[in-house]
């Protein structure tokens, strides 16, 4: 009874009626259609941002704890009373830059100059500079590039501006680092030196002198022209000095996330001095 009621007035129903009731019925189903689109799009990016949280969440880098201090630095005694310069190194968005598998492996490039002897020349003097840090923490050369913690090249870093200036300039050397996931599952770290082919004798020395000390975990510049750290390049370069190596220890009994288990936890960051 009720069906044919509905058909009889649907029947005698004007066409304009009819196409008027047509017309809403599309309006309302496109209006739903949109509504649901766009609750879906909503849904859809409340859901991505849960996600990246808990990606954030879940991938939190390990907690900040030091590691014991290397025999080498345990050992080492200040009878100077020199002091350090630790105010002025900088930690990291993971804590001190500080080295906790050793020996540290570090690779020199064996490098071609425009004749032998210069490139020997280069490899010795940077090969010096090295061991000349070997005293106060374990190092050891390797062979290959992909091996390294460290890596130092023969090559014109790129020109830098000043701060406070658009003035491009060139430098004599450049320190990177970046952080990784090792396959043990630790967060990693590992440096790559550049040292311009320009610099020959004492001042290469210096220079690598100075930034190996900055691979090594002082991140940071000494205020004094009698540091290797100095923050410029003076003519009679110093030897590491007492302070140097203070500052050194203070770094390595800081607390880090590098060396520590990090379960899903991955970073590629690349910095420079």
């Amino acid at each position: 009874m009720y069906s044919r009621q509905t058909q009889k007035l649907i029947l005698s129903t004007p066409k304009s009626t009819i196409r008027t009731t047509i017309t809403k019925t599309v309006v309302l189903q496109r209006l739903i259609v949109s509504l649901a689109l766009a609750i879906g799009t909503a849904l859809l990016i409340i859901l991505t941002s849960f996600q990246s949280s808990a990606i954030l969440v879940t991938s939190a880098s390990p907690p900040l704890k030091p590691h014991p201090l290397p025999p080498t630095l345990t050992q080492w005694q200040d009878s100077t009373n020199s002091g350090d310069y630790f105010s002025q190194v900088s930690p990291t968005q993971v804590g001190y830059l500080v080295w906790s598998q050793f020996p540290i492996r570090v690779y020199v490039e064996s490098t071609q100059a425009v004749n032998s002897k210069q490139a020997e020349d280069w490899v010795k003097t940077v090969s010096q500079a090295v061991q000349e840090w070997s005293v106060y923490l374990p190092l050891a050369i390797v062979e290959q590039p992909k091996d390294a913690d460290i890596t130092i090249v023969r090559k014109t870093p790129p020109l830098q501006t000043s701060p406070g200036s658009k003035i491009l300039r060139a430098r004599s050397a450049q320190t990177t680092y970046e952080m990784y996931v090792s396959k043990n599952n630790l967060l990693s770290h590992r440096f790559r030196i550049l040292l311009s082919p320009s610099q020959t004798g004492q001042y290469l020395l210096a220079a690598t002198r100075h930034e190996f000390g900055h691979a090594l975990g002082i991140w940071g510049h000494s205020p004094l022209p009698s540091d290797a750290l100095y923050f410029s390049q003076v003519r009679n370069s110093p030897p590491i000095s007492a302070r140097d190596v203070n500052t050194l220890k203070l770094v390595y009994e800081q607390p880090t996330s590098l060396g520590w288990s990090v379960g899903t936890f991955s970073v590629k960051n690349s910095h420079e001095t």
